[in-house]
C-alpha cells in the first residue's frame, strides 16, 4: 500500500495497514534560516533525513495558478533592511517583514466597492488567462499519472478568497450591508475554480479538493452559523457535487484557530476532513471525535512542545497514539515550526512521531453509506 492509498483510506475510515508519515506543515523543504546557516545543505536533505512520505506537505498541489492572474506581479513601493511594501495590479498593498515568523501583513485590500470587484473579476479571474497553466503542463500530467502520493485540486476558499479581496473587517460589514457583493465574490470564484478544474480533471485523477479558509481565531469562527449556511454552504455543496462527479473522495478544509464549532457546519455542507486543529486555540480532537466520528482530521499536535523538552514531546506522542487509534486521523504539527525551535528539537519530534506512526494501527471506522 502506498502513501496515496493510505492517505485516502485513513481519512475515509477504510481498512489500512498504517497511517502515512507526513510533514503536514512546511512545504517541500521548509527549513528555518538559522537551521540552514548552522547545517548547510539541510534544505535539500530534510525530507530524506526525517523520512517524510509523499510530496510537499505529504499531499501535493499542482503549479496551476488558482488565484488572480496578477498574483505574482508585485511592484515594490518602499523597502529598507527590515521590510518591503509592495502593490499588486488588483490593488492589494502588503507589508513584508524580513526574517520574522509571521512576515506578511496586508495594508490595503483591493475590493472596497462593487465596481472594484467587477474590474478585478473581468481583468484577473479569467480561467483561460495566459500563464494560468505552466508551459510544461503535459510533462506534469505525465508525472502525476504514475504518482504514489495524493494530489489536490486547490480552492482559495469560499470565505478565504473573499477575505483576501476585502479583509475580515470590511467583509464582516458586507455580509449585512452588501450581501449581493459577497455572494458574487464567493459564487464567482467557485465557478472560476470549476472551469479550471474541468480542464485539469480531463488529464488527471485527483485525490482531494483542499479549500483554504483561515476563518477562525482562538475564539471561534469569524462568521455566525447563520452567515455560514447562507453564504458558504451552497458553494461547499457545489464543491462536494463536483468531487462526487469526478471520483474525488475527500474535501479538505484548512482553517487556523478554534474550529470545533465550525467542523459540524462544514460536515453538514459536504466537507469530510479538516486541519490543523491548533492546540493553543483550544481544539480538542478527542472530544470532537465523540460528536463527529466521520470527520477526517490532520495535524492536532502542539508544535510548541518541540522546544519544551523530551517529556513534553512524549506526552504529545501518547496523544498521537490515542488519536490514530480512533481512526480517520493523520498526525502532524498543528502549524509551521517557530523560530525558537532548533533543528535537533524538530528532528527529535519527527523521529518520535515516525515511530508512533509506524507502530500504531488505526481503527476501521467506515460505515455503509459514509462519505
Amino acid at each position: 500500500m502506498n502513501t496515496r492509498e493510505r492517505f485516502v483510506r485513513v481519512l475515509t475510515g477504510r481498512p489500512v495497514d498504517r497511517v502515512p508519515f507526513m510533514k503536514v506543515f512546511g512545504g517541500t523543504n521548509h527549513v528555518l534560516p538559522q537551521w540552514e546557516q548552522e547545517y548547510p545543505g539541510l534544505r535539500e536533505r530534510i525530507d530524506r533525513i526525517c523520512g517524510f512520505e509523499g510530496r510537499y506537505r505529504g499531499w501535493a498541489c499542482t503549479p496551476v495558478n488558482m488565484d488572480l492572474s496578477c498574483v505574482s506581479q508585485w511592484k515594490t513601493v518602499e523597502e529598507d533592511e527590515e521590510k518591503r511594501i509592495a502593490r499588486r495590479p488588483d490593488g492589494t498593498v502588503s507589508l513584508f517583514h524580513k526574517g520574522n515568523d509571521y512576515h506578511r501583513q496586508t495594508l490595503e485590500y483591493p475590493v472596497k466597492t462593487a465596481r472594484d470587484w467587477e474590474r478585478i473579476k473581468a481583468e484577473f479571474l479569467d480561467p483561460d488567462a495566459p500563464g494560468r497553466f505552466p508551459a510544461n503542463w503535459p510533462e506534469h500530467v505525465a508525472a502525476y499519472r504514475n504518482r504514489d502520493y495524493p494530489l489536490q485540486l486547490t480552492h482559495r476558499g469560499v470565505y478565504g478568497f473573499a477575505r483576501l479581496m476585502m479583509g475580515d473587517e470590511n467583509l464582516a460589514y458586507a455580509f449585512y450591508d452588501a450581501p449581493s457583493l459577497v455572494h458574487d465574490i464567493m459564487d464567482s470564484y467557485t465557478s472560476f475554480a470549476f472551469r479550471v478544474w474541468e480542464r485539469m480533471t480531463e488529464d488527471i485523477q485527483f485525490d482531494l479538493i483542499e479549500c483554504w479558509e483561515d476563518m477562525a481565531s482562538k475564539n471561534g469562527a469569524l462568521i455566525s452559523p447563520l452567515m455560514f449556511r447562507e453564504f458558504m454552504a451552497p458553494n461547499y455543496r457545489r464543491i462536494r457535487a463536483f468531487a462526487a462527479a469526478h471520483g474525488i473522495e475527500i474535501v479538505l478544509v484548512d482553517s487556523d484557530g478554534y474550529i470545533m464549532d465550525l467542523a459540524p457546519l462544514m460536515q453538514e455542507a459536504g466537507v469530510n476532513a479538516m486541519y490543523p486543529f491548533e492546540v493553543l486555540a483550544g481544539n480538542d480532537l478527542e472530544r470532537l471525535r465523540a460528536t463527529l466520528p466521520d470527520m477526517g482530521a490532520i495535524g492536532a499536535l502542539s508544535k510548541e512542545v518541540m522546544a519544551e523538552g523530551p517529556d513534553a514531546v512524549e506526552r504529545e506522542m501518547e496523544k498521537a497514539r490515542r488519536l490514530i487509534r480512533l481512526g480517520r486521523f493523520i498526525p502532524g504539527p498543528d502549524h509551521f515550526v517557530l523560530s525558537y525551535a532548533s533543528w535537533p528539537q524538530y528532528r527529535h519530534f519527527m523521529e518520535r512521531l515516525r515511530t508512533v506512526v509506524l507502530t500504531t494501527p488505526p481503527s476501521e471506522t467506515r460505515q455503509e453509506g459514509a462519505i
